[in-house]
């Protein structure tokens, strides 16, 4: 007798659950889901028996780069189905787990341009303003400038995690929950301090939430922290911003001034030296050609 196959649909709340009580990230858990769901649709609409087989997630893989996915998110998309799978077997529900050490596609890596030391003071020079939105978006942008921090662990932060005495901002819960503290300098500890003095006035005053939105009374969350900078990125006259390009200005940043690479990690809260190389790959010749010069090797 054939055992029937397992209702993958059915079993999906409970893994999100479980992804939930594992405190994986809003992000992290709608990515895994939306990887699922992509590949239960893709099962119906080619009527492939809704199973957790290599072959059926090299084909799903396949036809979602055939159709015109990018590979990056190829890769996306097989990485929720793998976590559901991986998860099904640690339950009991599959014996074995069927995708493990199932390859992924190969992604290219972009190459990411930072900010140019005359792009970011355009940029804070387009948050000048006495207005409560001018003195909230120049601090974040001092902040992310200057720590490298998450646009998620940007907008997570309370009030109570910004020690400005001391010139430390925590961040409780970064990528993979890990936490740490990033020192800020006095120029963001000002724009911070000025933008908490106009908070005092919100609506929201009295909520936790470092960062508060527009009009008195709107949350703000990840989305108006991308709308806010890519308003003020227009403003500033640069092209094909994003919020993650502070992530790699930051770092750029830090490298250039003669920052560690080690002290860079632990500030921006990576684990392994691929992270590094992802991050300032865009700059490593134009540091290399400026060691050349100071080492002067040619002077014979």
């Amino acid at each position: 007798m054939t055992k029937p196959l397992l209702d993958l649909a059915e079993l999906l709340p409970s893994w999100t659950l479980a992804l939930r009580a594992e405190r994986k990230s809003p992000a992290t858990v709608q990515s895994y889901q939306t990887g699922v769901t992509a590949f239960l649709r893709w099962c119906e609409s080619t009527g492939t028996p809704p199973e957790l087989t290599k072959a059926n997630a090299q084909t799903f893989v396949a036809d979602l780069l055939d159709s015109g996915a990018a590979p990056k998110t190829a890769v996306a998309r097989l990485l929720g189905v793998k976590q559901f799978s991986a998860w099904l077997t640690a339950e009991g529900e599959l014996p074995t787990d069927p995708l493990f050490g199932i390859k992924q596609p190969k992604v290219d890596r972009k190459v990411v341009e930072a900010l140019t030391d005359d792009q970011l003071r355009a940029l804070i020079k387009a948050c000048s303003g006495k207005g409560f939105t001018d003195r909230r978006d120049e601090a974040i942008v001092r902040l992310m400038a200057e720590t490298g921090a998450r646009a998620g662990e940007v907008v997570g932060l309370d009030v109570g995690d910004v020690d400005l005495h001391h010139g430390m901002v925590t961040i409780r819960r970064g990528k993979g929950g890990k936490g740490r503290t990033a020192p800020i300098g006095p120029q963001t500890a000002t724009a911070i301090d000025r933008y908490l003095r106009m908070r005092r006035t919100h609506r929201l005053a009295d909520t936790p939430k470092l960062w508060l939105g527009a009009d008195n009374w709107r949350d703000f969350n990840y989305h108006g922290l991308r709308h806010a900078l890519q308003r003020r990125a227009e403003a500033a006259g640069i092209d094909g911003f994003h919020p993650h390009k502070m992530r790699h200005t930051a770092a750029t940043r830090w490298l250039r001034a003669g920052g560690s690479e080690g002290g860079l990690m632990a500030l921006a809260g990576w684990q392994t030296r691929e992270m590094l190389d992802r991050y300032t790959g865009a700059s490593a010749s134009e540091r290399a050609a400026a060691e050349a010069r100071k080492l002067g090797l040619g002077d014979l």
